[in-house]
């Protein structure tokens, strides 16, 4: 057994979160690595018995008096303020339902409307994940705004007297940066703009800070670390003092304040509830509310730490396996800019990452040349660090 193995032993001996793994399906008898959890979360132990009690009970049995009996009416707010804790935010901050896509739109368009008309432009993250993009030009369009990319590092000096809002990513998708959310909200509120977070790479890999940092809207996917499954509903955060002046673009019967009174005339809902639209997607939902039960007890601050550990020991293991200059890290050294993914440039990046699924390690690939590997600490363990960084060497030979 070679010294790096060795030390991958020892690790997951010390590991305070390896009981976790138990409540997770995953694929031990086919000896697989699954390091693409920053794409979809594995399958929490707890969900496919839920499922079942959902469609054949709730659904089957009690029909439509599930929305009042089985919870269903509540489970937007209830399941928000199961996610409050591991993104620093207070009850009743957080709504879930829609995709991320549609909550994008819903935040960015709010915060043009409670910064004013005398706010002209939109900054958005030139780097973002396409369809932030997409939307952001969109909101900006109906706005009547101009719509500006800029780099997370250009914040500060592209802000001004007609910045509305800016968008940002708190993980950047490609390369695991994690950008200095403290700092570049601070700077948006000292030019009397709004900041909106998407936290698609960031929300259950580490601590996010929320409430104490005073961000004013977010929002996040919960099928990437939170292992809500594929397509499970997208969260979104409103900060308790700006919730009163919340206007969404997309108001439904669900976020009325009387729903049920069916009057021509909208009247939003107070709080959180104010961030729906129509009808939750209750199936979704409930697995979503099940899987977030494999994080009971456990500490987001310790899965920060375990994630800076797998991710520092996984760029050592790669570089003692690897012939040097073969691939190259764009993810960042320092652990205050580094989420919880490592992203290699490599030659022939996406033949590379067929033969490493071939033989069991299961990452994925971005055009043209980056290999990415994600590292959900409730579930990886250091031995799999090692396997998945022994097996690139060997392919990369």
């Amino acid at each position: 057994m070679s010294e790096l193995a060795l030390l991958a032993e020892k690790a997951d001996a010390a590991d305070e979160l390896a009981p976790i793994r138990s409540r997770f399906v995953l694929d031990d008898h086919d000896d697989v690595v699954y390091l693409d959890g920053n794409s979809l979360g594995a399958l929490p132990a707890g969900v496919p018995g839920r499922l079942e009690d959902v469609v054949r009970h709730q659904w089957g049995r009690l029909r439509i008096r599930s929305w009042e009996e089985s919870g269903w009416w509540t489970a937007p707010e209830r399941i928000g303020d199961r996610i409050a804790p591991l993104v620093g935010a207070g009850p009743g901050r957080i709504v879930v339902g829609d995709s991320t896509s549609v909550n994008i739109f819903k935040a960015l368009v709010a915060a043009i409307r409670m910064a004013g008309d005398g706010r002209d432009e939109l900054l958005v993250d030139a780097s973002t994940f396409p369809t932030d993009g997409y939307i952001a030009e969109s909101a900006a369009r109906l706005t009547g705004r101009t719509l500006r990319p800029v780099t997370p590092a250009e914040v500060p000096e592209a802000l001004g007297d007609r910045t509305a809002a800016v968008l940002l990513n708190h993980v950047d998708y490609r390369t695991g940066r994690l950008h200095d959310l403290p700092s570049l909200t601070a700077s948006i509120h000292a030019h009397g703009a709004l900041a909106v977070w998407d936290l698609c790479h960031s929300a259950g890999a580490l601590p996010v800070g929320l409430d104490e940092h005073g961000v004013d809207l977010a929002v996040g996917c919960t099928y990437k670390y939170l292992n809500g499954g594929p397509g499970s509903p997208a969260f979104l955060y409103v900060r308790g003092a700006l919730q009163d002046r919340f206007d969404s673009p997309l108001p439904g019967w669900n976020s009325h304040a009387d729903p049920f009174g069916m009057s021509p005339a909208y009247a939003p809902a107070a709080g959180a509830p104010r961030g729906r639209v129509g009808t939750p997607d209750i199936l979704s939902m409930l697995a979503l509310e099940a899987a977030l039960e494999a994080w009971d007890g456990v500490s987001i601050t310790a899965v920060r730490a375990k994630s800076l550990a797998l991710t520092d020991f996984f760029l050592k293991c790669v570089t003692a396996y690897t012939e040097p200059g073969r691939v190259e890290s764009v993810t960042p050294e320092p652990h205050e800019e580094r989420g919880s993914q490592v992203a290699l440039r490599c030659a022939e990046a996406g033949e590379v990452m067929k033969r490493l699924i071939e033989r069991g390690v299961v990452g994925d690939f971005r055009r043209p040349d980056i290999l990415r590997f994600g590292f959900t600490p409730l579930y990886v363990s250091f031995s799999e660090v090692e396997r998945a960084a022994r097996v690139l060497g060997e392919v990369l030979a």
